[in-house]
């Protein structure tokens, strides 16, 4: 099933959807990974993060090349590579929300953390609901950035990761703003210029036409004959 039209994106899925974009959370996440790293024992969680973050940064952007350089995805899944913003929303938003938490009980930083997990599902959707990706795209960013974020979290000790009010509030102010007044993001450009120019294609591999060759392809498939 392709994704749903974007003709039927509201304005809030298009608002959603850009609060998973890189240059909005990746920024965020570095000036906290700045002030982290400051102190030595914070220094593990912030490697780790910036570790998985890129790791699974670059799995994305290999999936996608893949695709448009090559058409390697998968028709049946309707997929053509891993979601971005549901990639970075799950890698970036859990381990963040952990961290403006700050240093009060376990409830709460549980709650900063399983509020960004829900973030970056909200945001997966609303890659759906404007006609981004599909649901199999979607759930892998959702995948693979989960798994970057939860090894964060895995190491992370708030007495190491505690930091001043005034920075998640910054980040807050930032979040809240950005979406609505920043420029369109060009990184869908930028891997579609890779693409090509590692294929040494002129145009891309489409959506549509993998699934239009899919479609083609089980029309020609003849009926089972019944058993006997």
């Amino acid at each position: 099933m392709p994704p749903v039209s974007s003709a039927f994106g509201s304005p809030f899925w298009h608002l959603v959807t850009r609060l998973g974009e890189a240059q909005i959370l990746l920024p965020a996440a570095l000036v906290l990974c700045w002030w982290l790293a400051r102190r030595a024992e914070a220094r593990p969680l912030v490697q780790r993060w910036l570790q998985g973050v890129a790791l699974a940064a670059l799995v994305t952007t290999a999936t996608k090349v893949a695709f448009m350089g090559w058409g390697i995805g998968s028709a049946a899944f309707n997929f053509t590579g891993i979601s971005g913003h549901a990639m970075f929303a799950a890698a970036i938003y859990p381990p963040l929300l952990y961290l403006v938490a700050g240093t009060r009980s376990p409830d709460w930083q549980r709650a900063g953390w399983l509020a960004g997990y829900g973030v970056a599902l909200l945001i997966a959707v609303s890659r759906v609901m404007v006609g981004a990706h599909s649901v199999s795209e979607v759930a892998a960013g959702l995948l693979v950035g989960g798994m970057a974020s939860a090894s964060a979290l895995w190491v992370a000790r708030m007495r190491e990761a505690a930091v001043p009010l005034w920075l998640p509030a910054c980040v807050a102010v930032w979040l809240t703003l950005t979406p609505a007044h920043a420029p369109a993001s060009t990184t869908h450009d930028m891997v579609t210029r890779l693409a090509l120019s590692l294929s040494g294609r002129h145009q891309p591999h489409t959506r549509w036409e993998m699934l239009h060759a899919y479609r083609l392809q089980q029309r020609a498939v003849p009926p089972a004959s019944p058993a006997l």
